[in-house]
C-alpha cells in the first residue's frame, strides 16, 4: 500500500499553463514551473484539441499535465511537422507522441525534470530548461518511420527540413537534439535529451508505443506509401542486366563475321579466276590490245559488233527506247542551236521568274523547326506543354570559378575543422554578390521604352512578393553585403555556419543563430545547393569549386513584344559578361539566345571560306573547259566565258528551286544554302564536261552542219545525263518523305535544283555551245569575241586527261592481274564497312555548332565539368483524368492509400535505379502537398466564414474558419465539388512559416484549371534528369522516361481512355530524332537506292542487271561512307544525314555515265567495252566532278567552324574520293567481271571476259 502510494506522488506535472516570455525567442512563452497533480482539461476545445493532437492520452477524466493554452501552442508549433510528416502516419503518431508525452502527460516527472527556473512574478516561476528522457529504442523507431518521408514540393526528404542537416546525415540522436535545441529559433526553453533504454538516476525513459511505417494505425489511418516507407516497397527493384557485348572467342563478332567472310570471299574469287585463267592460256595467248578505232567518231555507239545474238523482248524494246531518246534529244540540240537566242532569251525570262520567288524566301534558324517535325511526338508534345502551362522558361546562367588559392579552414564551435574550397572565400563572395547585382540593375532598349531584369524575370509569388528568382549561393544571404558579414563571435558563427545550415537545409527560414538569417530566397523560394555549386564531391558542397547563378527568364509563346523586350535583355547581358573584368573570377556563361546567336556567327564568319572555296572551283571549270591545241591558237580555244556561262546556269538551278519553293512558302535553311549549290555544282559541271569533252573528241561528218553535230553529240550523251539527273532527282523527291525537317526541305530544294539544272543544260547551255562553237571555228578569242584573229588552221586533238585515260590508265586498271587485286582491295574496304556499320556514333555534340571562338565552347565545357543536376524533366498528365473519385486520385498520388503503380510511385521507382531510369529525383506532386494542405489538422486551409474567400494561415481573424471539419470524413480526402472548391486556394496560397504547403510558388503553372474552375484539366509533375553529357546520355534519358510514361499510361488510364502520359524535358525535341535515326537513314538511303534503280533500268534501255550493277556500286559506296565515318568520328545525325542523301546523288554521277557507255558499246567482250567507257567517259567524270570538288573542298578545311571541317570538309571530300574510286577503278572491274555479256556460251563467256 505504502509502494502505491510512493508511486502515485512519483508520478506530477514539473509544469502546468504559460508564464513570462522566452528571452531567446521572444514571441514564445515559458511554461509555469508547477509540482503536484494533473488537471482535467476544463473545456470543449481543450478536451478537443487533445483528442486532436494527443489521443493516446485521452482516458479517464483525461487529467493531464497542460492547460488549453499550451494545446494551442502546441497545435501552433506542429505545423510545420504536420505539413512534412503526416503523408506517413505512423511517422507522424510517432513523432507526436513525442511532444505530446513531453508537454501533457500526467506521468510527466517519470521522464522529464526541470532543470532551470526564472522569476515571472512573486508567486510563479518559469521553467527554462528540462531534461528529457527519452527511450533509445523509441527514438530509433521514429527515425526509422520517418527517414523515408518526402516533402513532394522539394524534391527532398522531410528530414532534410527538419533535421537542421541533409537527410542522409540525420541520425534518429540529432534529429532530436536540433529540435530541442534552443538556438533553432522555435524552441523558447532548452530540452536536453538523454537517451537511454535504462533508467537513469530515478528518471525513467519515455518508450511509449510506436508504429512502424508498414503498419496501420488505431484509428485505421493505413500503412505509410512505398514512397514514404521503404520497407514497404518489398525487394529493392533491380535494372535489367545490360546485354554484353556480341562477341565470337572473345572478339567483337561483327569483325570475325566479316574477316571470314571476306576470306571465304578471296579464296572462292581467285580459285575463279585462277581457273578461268587456266583455261583461257589453253585457248588464247593474250586478249588485251589497245582500243584501235578509239577515234572514230562514232565507237561508243557504232553499228558494227564482232557477236550478234538472239534479241530479247527487253533487248528490243530497250533498243526502240534508246533511239527514241537519241532520236528526241538530237532533234532538241539541233533546234537549240539553230535557234539559240530564242532559247537563251526565254531561259533567262523564266529563271528570272522563278527566281523572283526569293523576294518572299524566309530561313529558318529556330533550332525547333530545323530538327523536329511539326508532327513529331516530341513536337506535338511540347507544343501540348506550351499551351497549357506556358513555354519554358529562357535561362541566362554564369558558371564562376577563380584562379586563385584562397581555400581556408573554418573552426566550427563545436566538432572538427571544416575545408573551404576558394570561391567560397568572403572576399571572393563579395565579389560575386557585386557582379549579380549588376547584372540584375542592367537595362536595355526595345522600341523606346526600358526594359529592366524585373519586367522580365520570375517571380513565383508576385504579387505579394515581386522579387526576382535568381538562383544563386547569394541568396542565402538574401543577396545582401550585410547578412553576408553576420558574425556571432561567442559561438564562432558567421557566413561559414550559415552556409553549412543552408545547404543541408535550404527551406529553412531561420538559421538558428544570433541573427535567425533565413536560408530561403529573396523570392520566396529556396536555393538547392546542386543548383547552386558545382565541382564537388557527393554533399561536400563545402568543397565546391565553381558558383553557378541562373537567371530564369520569362518565355512568352505568341506575344512578340514581350519576347523582344527578353531578347533585348539578353543582348545587353551577354554584351555585358563579355566585357566585364576581373582577375579573380573566371566566368563562363551562356544566355537562351547564345546558341542561335553564335550559330549565326558562324554562318557569317564561314561566307569567306566557302566564296573561296566556290571561286576555287569557279576558276577551276573555266579554265579547265577549254581544249588549247597550241600556244597560239589559246585564246580562241579558252572556253573562259563557256565556263563563266556554265557556273550561272548552276546557280540559276538553285536560285529557281529556292525561289519556287518560296513561292509556296517553305522556308529555306542554313543546310539548304550551303549545300545545294555544292551538290548541284558537281551534277551540272560534270554535264557540262561530258558535253563539251565530247563535242571537243568528235570529228564533223562531211557536209554535216554545226547544228546537226552538236545534236548528234546531245542525242548520244544527253541519255547519259538524263539517266543521272532524273535518278538524282526522283532520289531525293523521294527523300523528302522524310520525317525530319532539315532532310525533307534539303532534299525537295535538291531535287528540283538537280533537274532544272539538266534543263537549262540541255537548252540554254548547248545554245551557248553552238555560239561558242561559232566564236571559235570564226577564230575569235574567248571573251574579247569582237575581234578577229588571222585564220590559222585549227587542227582537232585528243586532250593529255583524255589520252591518259585511253592509252594508260584503262588499259592498266583492266589488266588481267590488275582487276582480281581491285575486287579484293574493294571486297575488303566493304568487309570493314559493314564490321563497324554499327559502331557509329549516333547524335550531334552541342560543341560542334559553334564557332571555334565562342564563349558558348567555355560554357559547355564547365557545363560538363562542374553541373551537378540534370535538366528538369515534366511527366503530363493530359486532360481527361479525374481528380475528383478516390480511384483517380489513387492512381496519380503517392501518399497513404495510393495505388503501388500511381504516377508519382512508378516515378519514385525509377528515381531509385537512376543509373538507369535516368531520373534522379522523387516528382514534385501538387496533388500530395494539396491533400496535406486541405487537412483539417492543418492551419493551412481556412476561409472567411462571411464571404466563402480564402483566409491565409498567417490572418488572424475570428471568422476565419477551417475548410474541413475535424470528423472522421473530414480527416479524408475531399472529392466531388468539395475537392475544386479547395483546390484554387491551394493554388493561390503563398508558403509562410504557418504554412508551408502553399501551392503558388510550386504549382501555380502545374494545374491547368478549367471550366471556371470546376474541374482540373492538363497537370504535370516535375522531377529532374540525371547529370546528362553526352548526346548518348540525352537520347537514353529521352528514351527511358517514354518507356516510364508508357507504363505509367497504362496503369493509370481507363481501357477507352482518351488521354495519356507523356515526358517533357526542353531537349526532347531536339533528341527525338535521334531514337529513330537508324530507321531514317535506312529508310531515305533505301528509298534513294530504290528510286535509282527503277530509274535506271528504264532508262538503260531497261537494262535490268545494268541497273542492279549500278545500284549496287552506290550502295557500297554509301556503307564505305559508314566506314569513313567511324575511322573520322563523325556521327550520324540529320546533318551527316542529309550529307549521305547527297552522296547517294552524286555517286548516280560517278557511276551512271561509265555504265550506260558500257551498256551502248557494241564491242564484243566485257573488258573491251569496259575498257573502251572508261576511256571516253572517265576523263569527264574526273576532271567534272573529282578535280572541280577537290580544290574546293580542301579549302573548308580552313573554316572556324568545327560543322564544316567534320560535316561538310570531312565528308565531302570522302564523298568525292570514294565515289571517284568506285567509278573510276572498281566499276569499270566490276563490268568487266558482271557486265551484261553479248556471249551466248561459256567459251565465250571465259574467253572475252576471264
Amino acid at each position: 500500500m505504502f509502494l502505491m502510494s510512493a508511486q502515485v506522488y512519483g508520478q506530477h506535472c514539473i509544469w502546468y499553463g504559460e508564464c513570462g516570455n522566452s528571452t531567446k525567442v521572444p514571441e514564445k512563452k515559458l511554461n509555469c514551473n508547477y509540482t503536484g497533480p494533473p488537471f482535467p482539461l476544463p473545456d470543449k476545445e481543450g478536451q478537443d484539441l487533445l483528442q486532436e493532437l494527443c489521443p493516446g492520452l485521452v482516458y479517464g477524466d483525461n487529467k493531464v499535465c497542460c492547460d488549453t493554452q499550451q494545446l494551442r501552442t502546441l497545435k501552433t508549433n506542429m505545423q510545420l511537422p504536420l505539413q512534412c510528416l503526416s503523408r506517413c502516419p505512423a511517422c507522424f503518431f510517432n513523432f507526436m507522441t513525442l511532444f505530446c508525452e513531453l508537454t501533457c502527460s500526467p506521468r510527466q516527472s517519470d521522464f522529464v525534470s526541470a532543470t532551470n527556473f526564472s522569476t515571472f512574478d512573486k508567486n510563479t516561476t518559469n521553467v527554462d530548461k528540462v531534461s528529457y528522457y527519452i527511450s533509445q529504442t523509441f527514438a530509433n523507431a521514429m527515425y526509422n518511420a520517418c527517414r523515408d518521408v518526402q516533402a513532394p514540393s522539394t524534391n527532398l526528404k522531410a528530414l532534410s527540413l527538419l533535421c537542421g542537416r541533409d537527410a542522409s546525415e540525420c541520425t534518429p540522436n540529432n534529429w532530436i537534439q536540433y529540435m530541442f535545441d534552443i538556438n533553432n529559433g522555435q524552441v523558447p526553453f532548452a530540452i536536453d535529451p538523454d537517451f537511454s533504454d535504462v533508467p537513469i538516476a530515478g528518471m525513467t525513459p519515455m518508450s511509449n508505443v510506436t508504429f512502424n511505417c508498414t503498419q496501420s494505425l488505431d484509428d485505421g489511418l493505413g500503412p505509410c506509401s512505398c514512397q514514404d516507407c521503404s520497407e514497404a516497397c518489398g525487394p529493392t527493384p533491380v535494372p535489367p542486366p545490360v546485354l554484353p557485348p556480341w562477341t565470337i572467342l572473345g572478339l567483337d563478332a561483327m569483325t570475325v563475321i566479316m574477316w571470314c567472310s571476306y576470306v571465304a570471299f578471296l579464296i572462292l574469287f581467285f580459285g575463279v579466276v585462277l581457273g578461268a585463267w587456266c583455261y583461257r592460256r589453253r585457248m588464247v595467248t593474250s586478249e588485251y590490245g589497245p582500243i584501235l578505232d578509239g577515234n572514230q567518231p562514232q565507237s561508243i555507239n557504232s553499228d558494227g559488233t564482232d557477236f550478234v545474238g538472239d534479241a530479247t523482248c527487253c533487248e528490243t524494246l530497250g533498243e526502240r527506247f534508246e533511239n527514241c531518246l537519241r532520236v528526241l534529244f538530237s532533234s532538241w540540240g539541233s533546234l537549240c542551236v539553230r535557234h539559240p537566242l530564242t532559247v537563251i532569251l526565254t531561259s533567262v525570262v523564266l529563271v528570272l521568274i522563278c527566281s523572283a520567288g526569293l523576294s518572299y524566301m524566309s530561313i529558318t534558324t529556330n533550332p525547333v523547326e530545323l530538327w523536329s517535325s511539326p508532327s513529331s511526338r516530341a513536337r506535338q508534345e511540347k507544343d501540348y506543354f506550351d499551351q497549357h502551362f506556358g513555354p519554358f522558361f529562357r535561362t541566362e546562367q554564369l558558371i564562376i570559378t577563380t584562379p586563385l588559392n584562397a581555400s581556408g579552414v573554418f573552426s566550427p564551435f563545436s566538432g572538427p575543422d571544416i575545408h573551404f574550397s576558394s570561391i567560397l572565400n568572403i572576399s571572393l563572395l563579395h565579389q560575386v554578390l557585386d557582379l549579380q547585382t549588376e547584372i540584375a540593375t542592367l537595362t536595355a532598349e526595345y522600341k523606346g521604352e526600358t526594359v529592366t531584369f524585373k519586367d522580365i524575370c520570375i517571380s513565383p509569388l508576385a504579387p505579394y512578393n515581386d522579387n526576382c528568382t535568381i538562383l544563386s549561393l547569394l541568396n542565402y544571404y538574401q543577396n545582401s553585403h550585410e547578412v553576408l558579414d553576420h558574425k556571432d563571435a561567442v559561438v564562432n558563427s558567421d557566413y561559414h555556419t550559415h552556409f553549412l545550415y543552408c545547404v543541408s537545409s535550404p527551406t529553412a527560414l531561420d538559421d538558428t543563430s544570433e541573427s535567425h538569417d533565413p536560408c530561403m530566397g529573396t523570392f520566396g523560394g529556396p536555393v538547392f545547393p546542386w543548383l547552386a555549386l558545382g565541382g564537388y564531391e557527393g554533399t561536400a558542397y563545402n568543397n565546391a569549386t565553381a558558383l553557378v547563378i541562373t537567371f530564369p527568364v520569362h518565355n512568352y509563346l505568341n506575344d512578340t513584344d514581350k519576347l523582344g523586350k527578353a531578347l533585348a535583355w539578353e543582348k545587353v547581358f551577354v554584351n555585358f559578361v563579355k566585357n566585364y573584368d576581373n582577375p579573380n573570377l573566371t566566368i563562363a556563361f551562356s544566355s537562351e539566345r547564345s546558341i542561335e546567336d553564335e550559330i549565326d556567327r558562324e554562318s557569317n564568319s564561314d561566307i569567306t571560306t566557302i566564296v573561296i572555296s566556290y571561286v576555287i572551283m569557279f576558276v577551276y571549270i573555266s579554265l579547265a573547259l577549254g581544249h588549247i591545241n597550241s600556244f597560239w591558237t589559246l585564246l580562241v580555244d579558252s572556253k573562259i566565258s563557256l565556263g563563266i556561262a556554265g557556273i550561272l546556269i548552276v546557280l540559276s538551278s538553285v536560285a529557281c528551286s529556292l525561289g519556287i519553293f518560296s513561292y509556296i512558302g517553305i522556308p529555306l535553311t542554313l543546310i539548304v544554302i550551303e549545300v545545294i549549290p555544292f551538290l548541284v555544282l558537281a551534277v551540272g559541271v560534270d554535264n557540262i564536261f561530258i558535253i563539251v569533252q565530247t563535242y571537243q573528241r568528235d570529228e564533223r561528218m562531211p557536209e554535216e552542219e554545226l547544228h546537226r553535230q552538236i545534236g548528234r553529240i546531245l542525242g548520244e550523251v544527253a541519255p547519259s545525263m538524263f539517266l543521272s539527273s532524273f535518278s538524282e532527282t526522283v532520289a531525293f523527291f523521294l527523300g523528302a518523305l522524310s520525317s525530319m525537317p532539315a532532310v525533307r526541305t534539303f532534299s525537295l530544294f535538291a531535287g528540283l535544283a538537280v533537274f532544272i539544272d539538266f534543263l537549262l543544260q540541255i537548252t540554254c547551255f548547248v545554245s551557248l555551245l553552238g555560239l561558242d562553237i561559232r566564236r571559235q571555228e570564226a577564230n575569235r578569242p574567248d571573251i574579247l569575241c569582237c575581234l578577229k584573229l588571222s585564220d590559222g588552221q585549227q587542227e582537232k586533238s585528243e586532250g593529255c586527261l583524255f589520252r591518259f585515260f585511253k592509252k594508260i590508265y584503262a588499259p592498266f586498271i583492266l589488266k588481267d592481274w590488275v582487276r582480281p587485286l581491285v575486287v579484293a582491295v574493294f571486297v575488303g574496304m566493304l568487309s570493314f564497312s559493314v564490321a563497324v556499320v554499327n559502331k557509329v556514333e549516333i547524335g550531334l555534340d552541342q560543341r560542334l555548332a559553334m564557332p571555334d571562338d565562342s564563349y558558348v565552347l567555355d560554357y559547355f565545357g564547365n557545363l560538363s565539368e562542374y553541373l551537378h543536376t540534370g535538366p528538369p524533366v515534366y511527366f503530363v498528365v493530359e486532360d481527361g483524368h479525374d481528380y475528383k473519385t478516390p480511384e483517380g486520385q489513387n492512381a496519380v498520388c503517392g501518399g497513404v492509400g495510393c495505388n503501388s503503380n500511381s504516377l508519382v510511385q512508378q516515378i519514385y521507382t525509377a528515381s531509385l535505379l537512376n543509373n538507369y531510369s535516368k531520373i534522379s529525383n522523387v516528382p514534385s506532386s501538387w496533388l500530395d502537398d494539396y491533400f496535406d494542405w486541405v487537412k483539417p489538422q492543418s492551419s493551412c486551409c481556412r476561409y472567411y466564414n462571411s464571404t466563402g474567400a480564402f483566409c491565409n494561415a498567417s490572418v488572424v481573424d475570428k471568422t476565419c474558419v477551417p475548410c474541413r471539419p475535424m470528423t472522421p470524413s473530414g480527416k479524408q480526402r475531399p472529392n466531388g465539388t468539395e475537392f475544386m472548391r479547395f483546390l484554387p486556394m491551394f493554388l493561390s496560397d503563398n508558403p509562410t512559416i504557418k504554412c508551408g504547403k502553399g501551392g503558388h510558388a510550386a504549382y501555380r503553372t502545374a494545374v491547368d484549371l478549367k471550366e471556371n474552375n470546376t474541374d482540373v484539366g492538363a497537370t504535370y509533375f516535375m522531377s529532374y534528369h540525371t547529370i546528362l553529357k553526352t548526346s548518348s546520355d540525352f537520347i537514353v534519358a529521352l528514351k527511358m522516361a517514354r518507356e516510364l510514361t508508357d507504363n505509367i499510361t497504362q496503369a493509370i488510364g481507363p481501357h477507352n481512355k482518351t488521354y495519356s502520359v507523356f515526358p517533357y524535358s526542353i531537349f526532347y525535341v531536339f533528341y527525338e530524332q535521334y531514337l529513330t535515326i537508324v530507321y531514317d537513314t535506312a529508310f531515305n538511303l533505301g528509298v534513294s537506292l530504290a528510286a535509282i534503280f527503277v530509274v535506271s533500268t528504264v532508262l538503260l534501255g531497261f537494262e535490268l542487271w545494268s541497273a542492279i550493277l549500278v545500284s549496287f556500286t552506290i550502295a557500297m559506296i554509301l556503307v564505305n561512307m559508314f566506314g569513313v565515318m567511324w575511322l573520322w568520328d563523325i556521327s550520324l545525325n540529320a546533318v551527316s544525314l542529309v550529307n549521305l542523301v547527297m552522296c547517294c546523288g552524286i555517286s548516280v554521277e560517278f557511276c551512271s555515265h561509265i555504265v550506260r557507255a558500257f551498256s551502248v558499246s557494241t564491242r564484243s567482250s566485257r573488258v573491251e567495252r569496259a575498257e573502251e567507257a572508261l576511256a571516253h567517259m572517265g576523263s569527264s567524270v574526273f576532271s567534272g566532278i573529282t578535280l572541280t570538288k577537290f580544290g574546293g573542298i580542301l579549302i573548308l578545311a580552313l573554316s572556324k567552324s568545327q560543322i564544316f571541317q567534320i560535316f561538310y570538309f570531312r565528308m565531302y571530300l570522302s564523298i568525292v574520293l570514294l565515289g571517284a574510286a568506285h567509278g573510276l577503278i572498281f566499276l569499270p572491274v566490276l563490268l568487266s567481271y558482271a557486265g551484261k555479256s553479248q556471249c551466248s556460251n561459256i567459251h565465250n563467256f571465259l574467253h572475252h571476259n576471264f
